[in-house]
């Protein structure tokens, strides 16, 4: 990985005696930021730990330097130096007088997210949580340029407070081809997201510190209108998100579900549970543990649902250094298993042509309904990619045909919403007394599943 951080720009912004220090200081580049306190010493943190900088105190001059030499503060008391990423925040007295500084340090770190270069590709949603300084603003700097530059995107970033293409109107080199919407107010956030959309035709939207409800109803808009988000918020874990009221509703709402006495009896569970109450607007969930080590969750339904039901689930812990390959490590959990099967005989059917009628896949595994003359499978595939079909059936190992003609199938496999529709198809199965076996989602589990209840 390589690094650009500008730090002697910032550096020398400083009183001179703080100037003089950090230039001869040997582990300068593992410098985070600067703490400037009226009356105190001044002190760095770097990644090993905290260091004063010198027995010197600071004094009202000191910090005068400092704020004469840099932009303007916000109305979020942020400022920062033009053409970096260095992000000064100041702390004010009762009388709106500065008496302290926080000098954080910017980077563009160039390949931090090898790592999840393959989630890109997918171009789904993806929300990055961490706590404060864990580096996620870094991250998506560096997403916005492999975006931008290698994948060729329409990329808009929406930069509330000048940290991700640094304190200036030109942006910075770090952030690449990608385009920067500077936002005036941190109350215009939202709409600025949405004026993103109406009027740049972006393919790809990144946006830093999702935190409002209306913040979270125009990232909702946005992945319901198309468009990639790529997004970061405060959280330890996908965990936190859930129990955070105003944030839940990024991956799809909590709300309480009253149960008939059946379904309570068949999930095991008390008749009134917490339930997902919506789809998620971000479809992958990031965990930064550390700067390292990266928890990966790639079916954020899938780990919501098994989060409220008290059961543990599956994710990715990935891991890289600069000395080493990454590391993908996949931890699936006892009860994952079972989750699946319970949620995937429950949703998937299978329409049965001699009784005219649609079954459920308990009946089907029990009963043993349907008799395939040929050992070899003929496949008809609706509303699902032959690509995607031909990979959860060559894991099985069986022997298939895909065909393009419904009257040679022995099967039709598609979409329950779009099967139901389609009542010519229905008929024709009927006819030639071929089943139809509908998935609820597109998921290689559940279709390896029912074949191997097949045969």
């Amino acid at each position: 990985m390589d690094s650009s951080n500008d730090l002697e720009k910032l550096i020398e912004n400083l009183p001179f005696f703080l100037q003089d220090h950090l230039n001869k200081h040997i582990d300068k580049n593992q410098l985070l930021e600067i703490i400037l306190d009226l009356g105190r010493r001044p002190e760095a943190r770097f990644l090993y730990g905290p260091e004063y900088l010198s027995q010197k105190i600071i004094s009202w001059q000191d910090l005068d330097f400092i704020v004469k030499r840099i932009s303007r503060f916000s109305n979020e008391n942020r400022a920062g130096i033009e053409r970096t990423f260095h992000r000064i925040s100041c702390i004010r007295n009762r009388q709106f007088l500065i008496n302290g500084l926080t000098c954080r340090v910017g980077r563009a770190i160039f390949g931090t997210i090898s790592v999840i270069r393959d989630l890109l590709e997918d171009e789904k949603s993806i929300l990055i949580l961490g706590k404060p300084g864990v580096g996620k603003t870094t991250i998506l700097r560096e997403i916005g340029r492999i975006l931008a530059d290698e994948m060729e995107k329409r990329v808009i970033i929406i930069d509330t407070s000048n940290e991700i293409a640094g304190d200036s109107d030109i942006p910075h080199s770090g952030i690449g081809h990608a385009r920067r919407m500077q936002v005036p107010n941190t109350d215009l956030q939202h709409q600025i997201m949405i004026e993103a959309i109406e009027n740049h035709m972006p393919q790809v939207i990144i946006i830093d510190e999702i935190g409002t409800d209306l913040e979270v109803l125009a990232a909702r808009t946005i992945a319901e209108k198309g468009v990639q988000l790529i997004g970061t918020t405060h959280g330890n874990c996908l965990e936190n998100l859930v129990k955070n009221p105003p944030l839940s509703n990024l991956i799809g709402g909590i709300q309480y579900v009253t149960l008939s006495d059946e379904e309570a009896k068949r999930r095991g569970t008390q008749k009134s549970i917490l339930e997902r109450k919506a789809y998620p607007a971000f479809e992958i969930v990031i965990e930064i543990n550390n700067s390292n080590l990266w928890t990966i969750h790639e079916d954020v339904k899938i780990s919501v649902d098994l989060l409220l039901r008290s059961n543990l689930g599956i994710n990715q812990l990935r891991k890289f250094s600069l000395t080493h390959k990454i590391q993908i490590k996949c931890q699936q959990f006892q009860n994952y298993s079972n989750f699946l099967l319970q949620n995937s005989n429950h949703f998937n059917e299978v329409f049965n042509p001699l009784e005219k009628s649609w079954i459920s896949m308990n009946q089907l595994k029990n009963e043993k309904i349907f008799q395939f003359n040929s050992k070899t499978l003929v496949i008809y595939p609706y509303s699902i990619s032959n690509n995607f079909l031909k990979e959860a059936l060559l894991k099985i190992g069986i022997k298939f045909v895909v065909t393009t003609k419904i009257e040679k199938a022995s099967l039709i496999i598609g979409l329950k919403r779009q099967l139901k529709q389609n009542f010519k198809l229905k008929e024709l199965a009927i006819k030639k007394k071929i089943p139809v076996y509908s998935l609820n989602q597109i998921s290689i589990y559940q279709l390896t599943k029912f074949v191997q209840i097949l045969c």
